[in-house]
């Protein structure tokens, strides 16, 4: 395993880390952003195994950046050194499937690759441009100032990349766009001239639209509801979390056994796909309100990558909105994490 620690980043190799709640992705890029090697580890347990595997075989690195869900108030990517870490730990409670799994990537990789500099690049940095009446929720400003309740966005790293090349492929720089994140996790976001204008998630990565095994928005007057009727904090956080969406609705959460299902007549998955295209239309206009209109729609994410029906549906029922275009962006946030690890890092040496 090859190590080299000097030089202009931006010509070198930087290794993408991106551990998922309970998957590891690793790929090395090269200067040119080639895919020099890779590997998706389905079932990480958080140990150096894996790791050490893929390095040994992998082309030399410079740099680590890391996927990292939750970086609160941060609104570009940071050099990870312990106060960044310390920080981004506090924010567990808040993405609480993520974040610990992010920590344990970082821990990681300093045990393997202890003289590597290692970037954090946030899902929540994208949105930091959003305006405050679209981030502020309109609750006592007693509880606002105390806990810093705001909404922050996620998916921020595949939205940024899925809408500058949506607005490549259109040839319109100023085209108002909505991306749609859709996979497990699923989130769209209102965006204009590269900069986040609106997003469907919240202060949590729960909020917004149907995911596989997470709710997206609820009636808040219904979960006091279920809290009063006896239901336990965890109980209540687990069902949330892990036994709602599209696996609440049809009892599973991947959305192509889901469209199976219903094509062979079962009530509870047409319905499950009845509510997933309502509320994801119902987002998508509300969205292009933000944005004071709509030219461009672009699906990324597993579930808008494949689904073709879906897609279809969904411009269908969108007509009303009027012309615009419409394309499918493979997801790439290693590109993303790699390009923004490059410019932390080249900031750092020409400081």
């Amino acid at each position: 395993m090859a190590v080299t620690l000097s030089g202009n980043v931006a010509k070198r190799n930087v290794l993408v880390v991106n551990a998922g709640s309970s998957s590891l992705k690793l790929g090395v890029l090269g200067p040119d952003d080639t895919v020099l090697a890779a590997r998706h580890v389905e079932r990480w347990d958080a140990d150096t195994g894996p790791l050490r595997d893929f390095l040994a075989a992998a082309p030399a690195v410079d740099a680590v950046g890391h996927r990292v869900v939750h970086g609160g108030a941060a609104t570009s990517a940071l050099l990870i050194d312990d106060h960044v870490r310390a920080d981004l730990e506090r924010l567990t409670s808040l993405a609480p499937l993520h974040q610990p799994r992010a920590l344990a990537g970082i821990d990681a990789v300093g045990e393997v690759l202890p003289g590597v500099r290692q970037v954090a690049c946030f899902d929540t940095a994208f949105h930091a441009t959003m305006p405050p009446h679209a981030t502020t929720y309109a609750l006592p400003s007693q509880w606002r100032q105390k806990w810093d309740l705001r909404r922050y966005g996620f998916h921020g790293l595949s939205h940024a990349y899925a809408s500058r090349r949506a607005v490549e492929l259109a040839g319109a720089p100023d085209a108002r766009v909505v991306s749609c994140h859709l996979g497990a996790g699923a989130s769209l976001a209102a965006i204009h001239k590269g900069r986040s204008v609106d997003t469907t998630m919240g202060f949590t990565p729960l909020a917004g639209l149907v995911m596989a095994t997470r709710s997206g928005d609820v009636d808040p007057g219904l979960l006091v509801w279920l809290l009063r009727a006896g239901l336990s904090l965890d109980e209540l956080e687990d069902g949330l979390e892990h036994h709602s969406g599209l696996a609440g609705l049809s009892g599973t959460g991947d959305m192509r056994d889901v469209r199976r299902a219903a094509e062979a007549g079962d009530e509870r998955a047409m319905l499950a796909l009845r509510v997933y295209v309502h509320r994801l239309c119902q987002a998508i206009a509300a969205m292009a309100a933000s944005l004071g209109g709509i030219d461009v729609l672009v699906f990324t994410g597993g579930v808008g990558e494949h689904d073709a029906e879906l897609r279809t549906e969904v411009g269908a029922r969108l007509a009303f909105l009027g012309a615009m275009d419409v394309f499918v962006v493979e997801a790439r946030e290693d590109l993303e994490i790699a390009g923004r690890t490059r410019a932390v890092l080249d900031f750092e040496e020409c400081s």
